[in-house]
C-alpha cells in the first residue's frame, strides 16, 4: 500500500510540476489590437476660425464648395467658400471659375500671393504652381508668385501627371512618359513602356529621389511597371499583366519612406514592396481616391457612387478593418497617429492607438 501511494503522490507530484511549467511558457500575452477613439467633430455649417500659433501642426481639406486649413486640436486656421473650383495644397491655394485668367493665387494664412496670369486650369502641389493650357496637352510651372518659370508643350494629351520636391512626371495619351527637372524644365527621363495593343498612359509616380518611377500602362495587356533610373535613361525592373483593366486615370504613389508603391487597378489594390520585391493584393471593388499613411497603418479612401468606404491596412500587409458611410464629398487625412476624416460638412478626429 505505502508502495503504491508513494507513486500515486509522485504521479500527482509530476503533473502537478509539468502543469505549473506548462502555463509558464506555454501562456502568451494577448495580442495588441488597434483602438479607434473619436475625439473631435468640427462643423462646417457655422464655422469659427481661430488665431492659430506658426508652430500648430495644420492641414488643408477641400469638402464641396468649402476648403481651408485645419489643426490637429480641432481649430478652424482659414475657411474658404467658392462657387466653382479650387486647387489646394498645404502651402497654397486659388479659386477660378470660367474665367480662368489671372487667377489669384493665396498661401494658407488667406494672405494673397500672387496671380496666375495664363488662361488655364490651375493646380498646386505643396508650393508648386502649374497652370494646364487649353487643349489639354500642355502646361507651365510658376513660382509661388504666379510667374511663369517654364513651359512644357506638347500636342498629345496628358493623361496622367504627378509632381514631387524636384521632379515633374507627365504621361500621355501614346503611351509616352516625361520627368522634367522642377528647377529649369529640363528633360531627365523620355522613355515610352510599350509592351500593350493601345498605349496610353494611365497613372503615374516617382519616388522623392527620382530613382524609381511607376505606371499604369496601356490598354489589351495593361500593365503595371517599375523602373529604375540608369543615368538618362528608364530601365524596366518589375513589370507584371494585371488581371482586370482600368480604363479611368488610376492613383498610384509611393510610400512616405518610398520603400512600397502602392497601385490601383480594378477590382483592387496593389502594394509593392522594392525591398523585399513582394507584391500583395487586395480585393477593393471602390475607385481608390486616397491614400494616407502614418507610422503603422495605411487607410485608403475608396468611393462607389454615394458610398465612402476606409480600409486600414497595416504594413505587415494585413488588412485591419474596414467602414463605410454615405456622403456627398469626402477626405481623410493623417497628422501624427491620428485619422481626420471629412464628410460633407464636418471633420473628424480618430485617435487611433494599439493596446
Amino acid at each position: 500500500m505505502k508502495t503504491k501511494k508513494s507513486i500515486s503522490v509522485t504521479i500527482f507530484t509530476i503533473a502537478t510540476v509539468f502543469s505549473f511549467l506548462y502555463l509558464i511558457f506555454a501562456a502568451k500575452p494577448l495580442a495588441k489590437e488597434y483602438h479607434y477613439t473619436p475625439e473631435w467633430v468640427l462643423n462646417l455649417s457655422s464655422p469659427v476660425t481661430d488665431n492659430i500659433s506658426p508652430s500648430e501642426e495644420k492641414t488643408f481639406f477641400n469638402l464641396g464648395q468649402t476648403a481651408g486649413y485645419f489643426t490637429e486640436t480641432g481649430k478652424i486656421a482659414l475657411f474658404v467658400t467658392f462657387p466653382s473650383k479650387v486647387t489646394i495644397s498645404e502651402d497654397l491655394y486659388a479659386t477660378y471659375g470660367t474665367n480662368t485668367t489671372n487667377v489669384e493665387l493665396f498661401n494658407k494664412r488667406g494672405e494673397l500671393v500672387g496671380q496666375i496670369k495664363p488662361e488655364g486650369y490651375p493646380f498646386v502641389s505643396e508650393n508648386r504652381v502649374y497652370t494646364f493650357l487649353p487643349g489639354g496637352a500642355s502646361f507651365v510651372k510658376c513660382n509661388e508668385s504666379g510667374r511663369i518659370e517654364w513651359s512644357c508643350e506638347n500636342t498629345i494629351p496628358i493623361t496622367a501627371f504627378y509632381s514631387n520636391k524636384n521632379y515633374t512626371t507627365i504621361g500621355y495619351a501614346d503611351g509616352n512618359i516625361k520627368v522634367l527637372n522642377n528647377g529649369d524644365g529640363r528633360t531627365e527621363i523620355d522613355f515610352t513602356p510599350a509592351g500593350s495593343d493601345l498605349e496610353a498612359i494611365y497613372g503615374v509616380s516617382l519616388s522623392s529621389d527620382g530613382e524609381y518611377l511607376a505606371c499604369i500602362s496601356g490598354l489589351e495587356k495593361q500593365r503595371f511597371i517599375i523602373t529604375k533610373k540608369d543615368k538618362n535613361q528608364s530601365k524596366i525592373i518589375y513589370h507584371e499583366y494585371l488581371p482586370t483593366e482600368l480604363r479611368r486615370r488610376s492613383l498610384i504613389q509611393f510610400s512616405n519612406n518610398n520603400e512600397c508603391i502602392y497601385y490601383n487597378y480594378e477590382g483592387g489594390l496593389g502594394i509593392y514592396n522594392l525591398k523585399s520585391k513582394s507584391n500583395v493584393k487586395f480585393d477593393i471593388k471602390d475607385r481608390i481616391v486616397s491614400i494616407k499613411e502614418n507610422d503603422s497603418l495605411i487607410y485608403v479612401l475608396g468611393k462607389t457612387d454615394s458610398t465612402y468606404t476606409v480600409y486600414i491596412i497595416e504594413k505587415t500587409n494585413s488588412l485591419q478593418g474596414k467602414f463605410s458611410f454615405e456622403s456627398e464629398n469626402a477626405f481623410i487625412q493623417t497628422m501624427g497617429e491620428a485619422l481626420y476624416i471629412g464628410k460633407d460638412n464636418t471633420i473628424s478626429k480618430i485617435k487611433v492607438t494599439k493596446e
